[in-house]
């Protein structure tokens, strides 16, 4: 339970007080003079601006000091009102540098030497010892709480910078995916969008099958969409990530009729055995492929494109090339869009490789690697 710093610290000051008072009617037994009215009021100087030592901890220790030198040269027990001025001692030493702390610590040793050199029949050798060693380990206790404090305040901040790096990637892997999905439907909507008002009237079929594949892609963007929206939403909230199936290799063939249907002519080939793959790695392939395909879709229209996935005993591969017919020049990628960071993004964030340029012969591609060991795959998924 958190306690405010000034009931705290007023707690500790009827604490100290009453030990002080207690310990003051003890004097007359130890030789020393009772405490008077004046006594008593020495001791509530010492001892009441201590409930202000978090605010202004330097000016409290010097007050305290010059009073408990007062009460020492009045003639009274001096360890009576020991006890506040080796609490502040402690305080200087938690809140400030030791080039501050460690004078105090040597105000309060003098003092006590003050006491006994004025103190009849004092053992002027038990009191130096005592000058130099309790406020040496008071000083210490300070200094250590200090530095502690000190840790305490980097760890935050490195927590703090932590949260926030983790944030922006989480923002980063959020506007790729968006940056995908709509990009992706969008470049075919508007294809088939085109088409189905250049052949309206001319071609009714033809403008009859855009407008179903119109349909058909807005579905799937929305569906997608709104899986996002679920995935965020339950991240938010502290659930578990809905079990709404992602997109993956096995639809791979849907993305190419898409295409295909945009006046893109793509051909899918599969080598390998397909199998199973960790979702994230799954969803890492189909993205990279998907924008492949759009930006064919966007700067290529003309192009012929072919999607090879090859499954291998330890990694999948996944390839898109086009052979750079009716190519937009103004519109081809110079390696540094955003799509293209995505690419390479996904590709890191699950321990694969990508090449992206053009080919020799002429055209483009995009070629992608990624392991599929249970221990990438997951790390993969964790990160999604």
């Amino acid at each position: 339970m958190r306690i405010r710093p000034l009931v705290a610290d007023t707690s500790i000051v009827v604490a100290l007080t009453t030990v002080a008072v207690l310990l003051g009617q003890e004097s007359a037994r130890q030789g020393w003079p009772e405490l008077d009215p004046f006594g008593y009021a020495l001791v509530a100087l010492v001892n009441l601006p201590v409930a202000f030592r978090s605010k202004a901890p330097l000016a409290v220790l010097l007050l305290v000091h010059l009073v408990w030198t007062v009460y020492v040269t009045a003639g009274y027990w001096p360890v009576v009102n020991s006890f506040a001025p080796m609490l502040m001692v402690y305080t200087v030493a938690s809140l400030r540098p030791a080039r501050v702390s460690v004078p105090c610590a040597a105000l309060m040793s003098a003092v006590w030497i003050y006491a006994g050199l004025v103190s009849e029949g004092a053992a002027m050798a038990s009191v130096v010892g005592q000058a130099i060693g309790f406020p040496l380990v008071i000083w210490r206790f300070g200094s250590v709480a200090r530095r502690s404090a000190e840790l305490a305040r980097q760890l935050k901040r490195e927590q703090d910078e932590r949260a926030r790096r983790e944030v922006a990637e989480e923002r980063g892997r959020i506007a790729r995916e968006l940056h995908d999905v709509v990009a992706h439907h969008m470049s075919v909507i508007s294809v088939q969008a085109g088409l189905a008002k250049f052949v309206f009237t001319s071609d009714p079929a033809t403008a009859h099958a855009a407008l179903s594949t119109i349909s058909g892609t807005s579905g799937e963007a929305l569906e997608e969409l709104r899986r996002m929206l679920r995935v965020l939403r339950a991240r938010e909230e502290g659930d578990g990530v809905p079990d709404a199936p992602m997109p993956g290799l096995a639809r791979l063939g849907e993305m190419v009729e898409r295409v295909r249907a945009g006046g893109v002519a793509v051909e899918l080939r599969t080598e390998g055995t397909p199998r199973q793959l960790a979702p994230g790695v799954e969803l890492c392939a189909y993205r990279v492929v998907q924008e492949a395909l759009t930006n064919v879709l966007k700067h290529a229209p003309g192009a012929g494109a072919e999607v090879e996935l090859r499954y291998q005993p330890h990694h999948v591969t996944v390839s898109v090339t086009d052979d750079g017919e009716g190519v937009i020049p103004d519109g081809v990628g110079t390696g540094s869009g955003h799509g293209l960071i995505g690419m390479r993004e996904r590709a890191k964030l699950y321990g694969g490789s990508i090449s992206i340029g053009p080919l020799r012969e002429g055209g483009f591609a995009v070629r992608l690697t990624l392991p599929t060991t249970a221990q990438t795959a997951s790390q993969g998924d964790d990160a999604t």
